[in-house]
């Protein structure tokens, strides 16, 4: 059996990252939708099972950030999702160093766990250090397909 259309996997990256809803299959009846998902950096791969606690993060400064599940957060076109602006993260002041090899898009703003949408492998790489402010920018995208 074929996968799934263009058009759909279309719909659905326009359903999780803008919140427009798919014609009699899904719809916004929650009583508390998410307005925002959360961007996360990893020093490895989370992997399928992982959360976006899997791996994250790597100086004392680093947070998730959110951003928008609205057109305004997210371009969706022909399947894949970038971002409408850059997404900094916050800079590094400490003497850590190290990698950022994988990113995640997920639920939660907490520290821990939190169910991972997307993630991929970040290239190139983001390398840190002091000073250093990671950054996925526009050009960064997930591809659904």
């Amino acid at each position: 059996m074929a996968g799934f259309s263009d058009t759909f996997e279309n719909d659905v990256c326009k359903l999780i990252f803008n919140a427009v809803a798919i014609s009699n299959i899904a719809d916004n009846a929650a009583s508390a939708a998410l307005t925002n998902l959360w961007c996360s950096l990893h020093t490895a791969d989370p992997a399928d099972s992982g959360t976006q606690g899997t791996n994250e993060g790597g100086y004392a400064q680093y947070t998730r950030i959110s951003v928008a599940r609205t057109t305004a957060g997210w371009v969706v076109t022909n399947n894949s999702v970038s971002p409408v602006a850059n997404i900094d993260f916050p800079q590094n002041t400490s003497t850590s160093t190290g990698t950022f090899t994988h990113a995640s898009i997920g639920v939660t703003s907490a520290s821990t766990s939190g169910k991972i949408i997307a993630a991929g492998t970040i290239s190139p790489n983001i390398n840190f250090s002091q000073n250093v402010t990671p950054r996925l920018t526009t050009a960064s995208s997930f591809t659904l397909d």
